[in-house]
């Protein structure tokens, strides 16, 4: 099975030193399950000093990242059948456990990280999909996409020692993930649930389909704007 491939294009690539040390992505790196290849956008700079960036038109603070580097270094890459361009940015739609899922069925991730005040508007047309990682702004796109290489690759074939333990994580489904309990069974006068030691695996089961209902309800009650659950099921907050 060939690897799954990401491209990053970044003026940071020091910054991705730490998947070496990320457990699930290291392993993966060492199983050649992924294969993760740096573009210094320097690299593609222009005249003598590699410039990247310039000022804006029209005025205003910052530097704009010049549209020919990014071209230059994204024309480089050689591309898989099964391949798409991402680009980080504050103004892309926010990151979802199900768009990993999808990328995860393609051969080759490319991901183009922003600096400074942004983008020259032309690049964009680069991008298959613009994404965030949430309703704030960070100082360039190298965090976001080692959140993306991370989440996506333990979602691929192999990287997981048990692969069942996808099956009920939290945004794998419209439901939060149940609580999870390990020894001792008494911490600080806090106690492990009595089901969970009963041995009784239907009653387990139950208890945590219904602990994964009130969760939700409680944290994240957008998560059941679909319809999906009765009133019955909802009407319980948690207490």
């Amino acid at each position: 099975m060939s690897s799954f491939k990401f491209d990053v294009i970044t003026l940071c690539p020091k910054a991705f030193e730490i998947i070496n040390n990320l457990g699930v992505i290291t392993r993966a790196l060492d199983k050649n399950l992924i294969d993760v290849n740096l573009h210094d956008l320097r690299d593609f700079g222009e005249g003598s000093y590699r410039q990247v960036d310039d000022k804006p038109y029209g005025g205003g603070a910052g530097m704009v990242l010049k549209p020919g580097p990014i071209f230059e270094a994204h024309e480089s890459i050689n591309k898989f059948p099964k391949s798409k361009t991402l680009m980080m940015t504050p103004q892309g739609k926010v990151l979802k456990q199900k768009d990993l899922l999808r990328w995860s069925r393609l051969n080759q991730i490319i991901i183009i990280c922003g600096q400074y005040e942004g983008f020259d508007e032309r690049v964009r047309c680069l991008a298959d999909e613009e994404i965030s990682i949430g309703d704030y702004v960070l100082s360039g796109g190298e965090i976001p996409a080692i959140s993306i290489i991370n989440g996506l690759t333990r979602l691929l074939p192999g990287t997981l020692g048990d692969p069942d333990s996808l099956i009920n994580e939290s945004h794998n489904s419209p439901l939060l993930e149940y609580p999870h309990y390990t020894r001792p069974q008494v911490f600080k006068n806090m106690k492990v649930p009595d089901v969970l030691i009963s041995g009784n695996h239907k009653d387990i089961e139950l208890w945590r389909e219904e602990q994964r209902l009130k969760r939700t309800y409680a944290r994240r009650k957008d998560l059941l704007d679909n319809g999906q659950f009765s009133n019955n099921d909802l009407n319980n907050d948690g207490e």
